[in-house]
Formats: structure tokens, C-alpha cells, sequence
């Protein structure tokens, strides 16, 4: 008999890779099949325990499930967002979401998650003004093409299938990331950023 004792989160972490593990030294493993899963009901909202506040599961622009939409933000640990992935043998190869199209919806979620005006703006400014323009309702969903090369060669690591940088220059044309590091995070990693005097 084996179980664990901890946090939900936590325990199906460390049991699913422990199944994982058992599977192949076990030879349980069938590497001849392709086996399908999708994944919905994606929990909206995770609670972080080191700064005391809500962060967005996927990212927040999100949508909340329609039963969610009035009260997302009465109970977000059980508010449930319209968020799908597709799963192949076990790896997802595909993950999308219907977006918030609505300013006014998109302002709450922001509210939730503790994200000022000023850090809406320098993160997300290029949303934001598609939204303002008066953005249709819209979602969709993205194949990682890396991933189903993984799955399809049996390659454990997705870094041998993975083509990096996005530019010569590593740089995202559509987005500008990379994008300023928040000084908390540069700490938390033990980055310091040494800039030359002008």
C-alpha cells in the first residue's frame, strides 16, 4: 500500500510521477499505443502561499465558465475557467481557452489577482488595446509542434525537439519578451542585474 500526506496539489504531483516511475521500471508501459485525453474544468484561479494571493491557473485573460461569470471572485479557489488541453500518451500537446473579451469582466479578474493599472499596462498593453477597440468574443486553441514530435519519436525530453530562440536575437517579434523582470523575481532567483553607467 502507498499513499501520501499533504496538500492535494502537492500529493498528485509526487503520486503521478511515482506512477510514472513504477510504470516504466515495471515495463507497464505500452510504447506501441497513442492514447488520447482532453482535459476542461481547469480550476481558474491558484493560491499562492508565498505572497499571499491569487495567481491565474492559465493566464488571466481567461474566461471565467459561464456559471462563474457573476461570482468568480465570491470563491476563486472553486471557480472553474473555460480552459481545455489535449494530452497525448500522457504529454500535453495542445492547451487553449476561450479568452474575456469584456473590459469590464477583464478589470475584475485583474482586481482579483492584485495586478496594478501600471503592471496591466507594461505587461499586457497590446491586449489591452485590442479589448478597447472592442474585440469579438474569441478563443482557440495551440499545438505545440515540438511536442507531437516528442510523443511521435518516443523522445523523453522536449529540449531535443524544441526549437529555440522564437528570432535570431531571441527576441518575440509579437509580444517584445523578453520583457522587464520584476525586481522581486530577479530576488527570488538570485539574479542582480549589473546595467553599465552611461
Amino acid at each position: 500500500m502507498l499513499f501520501a500526506a499533504d496538500t492535494w496539489e502537492l500529493t498528485s504531483r509526487v503520486l503521478g510521477a511515482l506512477r510514472l516511475k513504477l510504470g516504466e521500471e515495471l515495463g507497464l508501459i505500452d510504447e506501441s499505443r497513442f492514447d488520447f485525453l482532453w482535459v476542461e474544468d481547469f480550476p481558474m484561479f491558484e493560491w499562492d502561499e508565498q505572497e499571499q494571493r491569487w495567481n491565474a491557473r492559465h493566464h488571466p485573460f481567461t474566461r471565467p465558465a459561464p456559471e462563474w461569470e457573476e461570482r468568480f471572485d465570491q470563491d476563486p479557489g472553486q471557480a472553474i475557467a473555460v480552459a481545455y488541453d489535449l494530452i497525448a500518451n500522457g504529454n500535453e500537446i495542445g492547451g487553449g481557452s476561450l479568452r474575456i473579451h469584456e473590459p469590464e469582466l477583464q478589470a475584475r479578474v485583474f482586481d482579483l489577482l492584485q495586478i496594478t493599472p501600471e503592471q496591466q499596462r507594461l505587461k499586457f498593453g497590446f491586449l489591452l488595446d485590442a479589448l478597447a477597440m472592442g474585440a469579438p468574443p474569441h478563443g482557440g486553441i495551440a499545438f505545440g509542434l515540438d511536442r507531437m514530435v516528442m510523443v511521435l519519436a518516443g523522445e523523453p525530453n522536449l529540449r531535443d525537439t524544441i526549437a529555440f530562440p522564437k528570432n535570431q536575437a531571441g527576441v518575440d517579434p509579437m509580444t517584445g519578451a523578453p520583457s522587464e523582470a520584476p525586481q522581486e523575481q530577479l530576488d527570488e532567483l538570485g539574479i542582480s542585474l549589473n546595467v553599465p553607467r552611461d
